[in-house]
């Protein structure tokens, strides 16, 4: 905006001095009515402005696209996220443990989250990494984040959800790589297993739902998820981890 606003403060007081009643030397000018020059002027600044700012906008839209992947040496580490009534649970596909409420992850690592909902649609955010995406029922959708600093992330649902919508929150504990792996390794050997009977405890409503770790998780638990919330499945069926038809595969693969 300085860019406009400075040269209107200047030219503003430039003319009032210039064309001041004192000044005999000013040219006097009653049937003047216009003027390439300025024209040139009142009209090229202003394109070159929008211009430029659309090209930084147009790129910086798109460096921020929640599926862009991070570009990195490191192998991401992978989160599948099912947002529940009122509580968030992470599954690490690759380690083979879950948890409730609680999720850590590498600084320096990007983190790529495949996210989607158990029940209503819900929101998936952490502030102060970035990037706020929506979970809904029977889709996948995805983000790629990476923390530059250890710390303790605050995480949360940014959409209303009913009533345990306000305590429906988690914390995202960024470390390096050893503190990651033991991370790891306590919910490894301090939790029970995930399997389809779980879950469906699990999913039930619940209002501030304690942190709860799962050492083993039944493969293929979230495709089940999807399955039973996508077009054709039924959400009051018992949850199935067998192979699912093709066509709900197909829901379970992540969007490119």
């Amino acid at each position: 905006m300085l860019l406009v606003v400075v040269p209107v403060i200047v030219m503003t007081l430039a003319f009032a001095w210039r064309y001041r009643a004192g000044n005999r030397a000013a040219r006097y000018a009653p049937d003047w009515d216009h003027s390439g020059r300025i024209e040139a002027v009142v009209w090229a600044v202003p394109c070159a402005i929008i211009l430029a700012l659309a090209v930084i906008t147009w790129r910086a839209t798109h460096q921020l696209d929640p599926y862009r992947r991070i570009e990195s040496s490191v192998p991401p580490v992978n989160v599948e996220v099912v947002a529940l009534d009122w509580k968030w649970l992470f599954i690490y596909p690759d380690q083979g443990v879950a948890a409730v409420n609680e999720m850590a992850l590498p600084v320096g690592t990007p983190v790529h989250f495949r996210i989607t909902s158990g029940s209503v649609m819900n929101s998936f955010f952490i502030p102060q990494l970035g990037s706020q995406v929506y979970a809904m029922a029977g889709m996948v959708t995805q983000l790629d984040l990476l923390a530059d600093a250890p710390g303790d992330y605050a995480g949360l649902s940014a959409n209303y959800s009913g009533a345990g919508f306000s305590d429906m929150k988690f914390t995202a504990h960024a470390s390096d790589r050893a503190g990651f792996d033991a991370w790891v390794a306590r919910v490894r050997a301090g939790g029970g297993a995930l399997d389809a009977a779980t879950y469906e405890q699990l999913s039930r409503p619940s209002e501030r739902a304690p942190v709860t770790h799962y050492s083993r998780v039944t493969p293929d638990l979230f495709a089940a998820i999807l399955r039973r919330s996508a077009p054709g499945g039924m959400m009051d069926r018992p949850l199935s981890t067998t192979a699912a038809p093709a066509h709900h595969a197909a829901l379970a693969a992540p969007k490119e």
